[in-house]
């Protein structure tokens, strides 16, 4: 017996508003489908929760997840799959998505009945298209509901239900969509591995969604993380699907495949500490572009790169060549997209600290003035002058100089500054 093992496709899923995102989710689920599914002549596929971004799905997005189910149906791949929090029924609602292909005919939605304090299962209705175990060949497939913080709360019901609906010689499979301790990205509350083992003595393999991350337990509890990169953030993370080979013995041999077709991306970080000209940030972005940064290749997806400037900025974020930098990483890398976050934060006010309490005013004045100067780097070296210069003004115009002798001084002084 073989089967393919999935989680969290995510079709619909937007990525910084680019209108590629939503076709390269279809590209990885369909291919996923074509190498892995049709390819390994699996027996069945198991979708396990997130099968949607959202609850309200698009009619691309419907158009994508009809593709892909009936091209297995023609193949004779029966799809069963539960649903996950990002495509479960609103709660005022019977109706979802999932349900809707599921009176189609082109996947089963296994969902076991619950009141609150019991868990049941009832065999697949092919003429309700409703049911919370099936059996394909040898394996009888069991689902559950996202129960979110509630899943530890949940397994020992579940334990004890499919436990009255084992079926003598069968491969036992649980399909939940869950995070599990040590294992997931979510900060919300996990179910513990202790409490997941509790369902080892009914089923012989869990497969798990909801980590958008690559994990096994034991060789019994499997997560393959999601089929793409729905946030930045996950872009390090091993992601994929599990071809899965149960023996006659129910010994499990479970392949993690990632190679189909993904949108690349990565993360690069400038620190923009001590630099002082526009100029010199500008260069230096580009040269980490030019030495790190992923490049297009031909016949793949071309990637997305974000770089984060951070540290401590000393001149205007005003003055960062933010486009400039974007189009000219564009050029060096033939990314799709390039996206350049500005997390950088001001020089510290340091305004005279040091300053005596019996210091005059004038003496007062010119320390803070040479502080905020100090704050733009490009006025550093200089900002003692540039402070002096300033009080120079304030005291002319406080005298009623002529504007014209003023802006001489000025002028003055600020190309006496500069030569200094």
């Amino acid at each position: 017996m073989k089967f393919l093992h999935i989680a969290d496709v995510h079709l619909g899923c937007t990525r910084y508003n680019l209108p590629e995102s939503p076709r390269d989710f279809f590209d990885a689920w369909l291919d996923v489908l074509e190498r892995y599914g049709i390819g390994e002549s699996v027996d069945f596929v198991v979708i396990c929760g997130d099968f949607f971004h959202k609850k309200s799905v698009p009619p691309e997005t419907m158009n994508y997840a009809v593709a892909g189910l009936q091209l297995m149906k023609d193949a004779g791949i029966p799809v069963i799959a539960i649903e996950g929090n990002h495509d479960q029924h609103y709660t005022d609602s019977d109706h979802s998505w999932l349900r809707s292909l599921a009176n189609w005919g082109l996947l089963y939605l296994l969902e076991p009945v619950s009141d609150g304090s019991r868990i049941t299962y009832k065999e697949w209705d092919d003429e309700a298209a409703r049911g919370g175990f099936i059996d394909v060949g040898r394996a009888r497939i069991f689902g559950s509901h996202w129960f979110g913080a509630s899943a530890g709360w949940a397994i020992p019901m579940l334990t004890e239900s499919i436990g009255a609906n084992r079926r003598e010689g069968a491969f036992h499979i649980l399909l939940l969509h869950t995070d599990v301790e040590g294992h997931q990205t979510h900060p919300l509350p996990a179910i513990s591995v202790a409490a997941l083992k509790e369902l080892r003595s009914v089923v012989d393999y869990v497969a798990l969604g909801h980590t958008h991350m690559h994990y096994e337990i034991d060789n019994w509890a499997f997560n393959p993380g999601s089929i793409e990169v729905t946030n930045i953030s996950e872009f390090r993370e091993t992601r994929g699907a599990f071809v899965v080979e149960v023996d006659d013995d129910n010994n499990v041999r479970a392949e993690h495949v990632q190679d189909y077709r993904q949108r690349p991306f990565q993360r690069l970080r400038f620190e923009v500490d001590n630099i002082a000209s526009t100029d010199d940030i500008t260069a230096g972005v580009l040269e980490l572009v030019e030495n790190q940064a992923r490049r297009a290749e031909p016949g793949k997806p071309e990637p997305i790169l974000e770089i984060t400037l951070a540290g401590r900025l000393g001149i205007p974020n005003s003055l960062l060549e933010i486009k400039a930098m974007r189009e000219r990483a564009l050029e060096i890398t033939g990314a799709l997209h390039v996206r350049i976050k500005n997390h950088t934060s001001p020089v510290e006010f340091a305004v005279a600290a040091d300053v005596e309490p019996d210091a005059t005013r004038e003496y007062v004045e010119r320390r803070v003035l040479e502080d905020l100067i100090a704050r733009d780097n490009r006025f550093r070296p200089i900002n003692e002058k540039m402070a002096g210069l300033v009080v120079s003004v304030k005291r002319e115009a406080l005298a009623g100089e002529d504007p014209e002798k003023i802006s001489e001084l000025i002028g003055g002084g600020l190309e006496g500054a500069r030569d200094a």
